[in-house]
């Protein structure tokens, strides 16, 4: 049996066990997608809207969410080989925002109550989420989390202004952490964007484009879906707490993904589908090659897929992931989640992320299995989050060898 064989029997029991979720109703619909080699078994089920209506496609384009730091990660890796930037050297020369900071003597404490940062922030620090700026897993109404709420530092779409002026605002709050310490979601990814830009002297989605994109086949990926393409964008739903009923996030003609952002977001912003997004994660998985083309020397995949936190860290993210009802996987690379402890059927190894609009995907080299799963329903309830443990449980039950 070669790596590309799983047995239909056993992806027909995938495809009903998927079917369910649809037919509950707690999502509209999805595209799986599962592969041992470059041709991928795609399994679109659903509809674009709820109620019925068209049904989604494998063309079908969704809100990637989380799924962009991986990219955003890898696009970092392209300068770092190129030496064009260092892992472990300053920002400061492209980030002058962010240097010199101050840093919270109490999370929950004034804004001016800081001490002086003891090193500066570096690429490695916003690669994994360690600069000491995030999420906190606290009671709402501390005031560094008041102040960032102002400013726009973590809100998706229109809402955020430029790069620019995004990073500059950013410099203007103290840190929450020193960095380095503290395991923190999400801005880091975000930093790295405007990193990017002022490396590279090009739009974030521009270098993405010409040094992932286009070389990778990825011809529906981008920050925003063009109007000839938008008809293949579903709206965004999410759950009413409570009763659980569906509603618009944000609709596909006029929405928040039918224009260029003003912010490419390095930690959320893409679109993509099920056969783009693979094309990227083979190639991760076949150590930085697409076909005979090299995009990423082997070093720099195996850099970002092991894990580069302390057990301390590791403890902050185990609580922000099982805040938001999800499974842990342990450890940390570059912009995803690496496995490290074997708690159900994916083995330690394991690298890949989930995004809140209803995405996931993962690589497995030691079963040389990639899945994704793609949904236009945000992960707000228990049973969305069981849909993405019975995707990957089913995903795992198709192998025979």
């Amino acid at each position: 049996m070669t790596e590309q064989d799983l047995p239909a029997g056993r992806l027909d029991r995938m495809r009903g066990i998927l079917a369910r979720h649809v037919e509950s109703g707690a999502i509209p619909g999805l595209v799986a997608l599962v592969s041992r080699g470059p041709e991928p078994h795609v399994c679109p089920i659903g509809t674009m809207q709820a109620g019925g209506g068209t049904p989604v496609g494998r063309d079908t384009i969704f809100r990637m969410a989380s799924l962009t730091k991986p990219v955003t990660a890898a696009a970092v890796m392209i300068l770092a080989e190129e030496c064009r930037l260092r892992l472990d050297d300053p920002v400061d020369p492209w980030l002058p925002e962010l240097a010199g900071r101050q840093v919270l003597r109490r999370v929950d404490g004034p804004l001016d109550d800081t001490e002086p940062a003891r090193r500066p922030i570096t690429a490695r620090d916003l690669l994994t989420l360690t600069f000491g700026f995030g999420t906190l897993i606290a009671p709402p109404g501390y005031p560094i989390q008041a102040a960032a709420r102002e400013l726009g530092i973590g809100s998706d779409g229109p809402a955020r202004p430029g790069p620019d002026e995004w990073i500059r605002r950013l410099g203007t709050l103290p840190l929450i952490y020193q960095p380095g310490e503290h395991w923190l979601y999400a801005i880091g990814s975000d930093v790295l964007g405007v990193l990017i830009t002022r490396v590279t002297g090009q739009p974030f989605g521009t270098f993405l484009h010409e040094r992932l994109f286009g070389p990778l086949g990825m011809r529906d990926t981008g920050f925003h879906v063009p109007p000839g393409k938008i008809s293949r964008l579903p709206p965004s739903y999410a759950h009413v707490p409570g009763s659980g009923e569906l509603t618009v996030w944000d609709q596909a003609a006029g929405g928040s993904y039918s224009r260029p952002p003003a912010f490419e977001a390095g930690g959320s912003g893409l679109v993509s589908t099920a056969d783009d997004y693979h094309a990227f994660y083979r190639m991760l998985l076949n150590h930085g090659k697409h076909h005979d083309q090299r995009v990423l020397s082997r070093a720099a995949v195996e850099l970002m897929t092991m894990n580069h936190l302390t057990p301390a860290q590791q403890a902050d993210k185990e609580r922000f992931v099982r805040l938001l009802g999800y499974h842990d996987h342990g450890g940390f690379g570059f912009g995803m989640g690496v496995r490290t402890y074997r708690r159900d059927f994916a083995p330690a190894g394991q690298f890949g992320w989930d995004g809140g609009l209803g995405t996931s995907a993962y690589a497995d080299p030691a079963q040389r299995l990639t899945g994704i799963l793609l949904t236009q329903t945000a992960m707000d309830t228990p049973h969305t989050a069981s849909l993405v443990q019975d995707f990957w449980t089913s995903a795992y039950q198709a192998i025979d060898d």
